[in-house]
């Protein structure tokens, strides 16, 4: 019988040698440039580490063992890698926890975040955090289940549009942009959302659309 802890240390180490060959040393140093401060980044594109997940595929015990290492590249492969409906709340909490940086943020969004089962449940309650990155993936999930036309009950409407008001009033630019983006995706809901959007805008003395 394999072990499958040693089977996926060895994975993992086989996946970090693999780095060395998509390095880009100016994707990095642009970063570095940035402030964005990994303990470990080959520079990696996008792309690139897509094409990687679909060979890998969806490996829950992979996704938890790249999670933990502190490399860019892993971080941003976990999320990829990790099966949506495997991934438990509690999890799921932790990884938020320990979220390093606004692009690993936003990666986990659009990558895992909004495909998980409960993530309605977490948009909300990350919205109505007092942290940066929380918030972040909040308005970038609502933006998603916006997209995908779910609509939110009376109560739902309520509670997103004061997070996205006090979002908009805020200091984060980063948050600011996010909340704006899912209030675009929220008013084209429909005539109805729209002219709440604007209400709600106007209500605070903006006119974004």
């Amino acid at each position: 019988m394999i072990d499958v802890s040693t089977e996926t240390d060895a994975k993992v180490k086989e996946i970090k040698q693999s780095f060395r060959q998509m390095m880009d040393g100016a994707v990095a140093k642009s970063m570095r440039d940035k402030g964005v401060g990994y303990k470990l980044n080959w520079g990696a594109t996008l792309p690139r580490l897509q094409e990687m997940s679909a060979t890998l595929g969806k490996d829950y015990e992979l996704a938890i063992a790249l999670w933990k290492e502190e490399v860019r590249e892993c971080k941003i492969l976990a999320t990829l890698v990790m099966p949506p409906d495997s991934m438990l709340p509690g999890v799921c909490d932790i990884w938020m926890e320990q979220m390093p940086t606004q692009e690993i943020a936003e990666q986990a969004a659009f990558n895992l975040w909004q495909h998980l089962p409960y993530a309605p449940q977490k948009a909300y309650e990350w919205m109505a955090s007092d942290k940066e990155l929380y918030q972040l993936c909040g308005f970038h999930v609502m933006s998603r289940i916006f997209m995908r036309r779910q609509e939110p009950n009376e109560r739902g409407i309520s509670e997103y549009l004061d997070q996205a008001l006090a979002a908009l009033q805020g200091t984060s630019l980063p948050v600011r942009k996010a909340a704006l983006q899912s209030l675009q995706r929220f008013a084209e809901l429909g005539i109805v959302y729209e002219r709440m959007a604007k209400s709600a805008l106007k209500s605070v003395n903006l006119e974004i659309f």
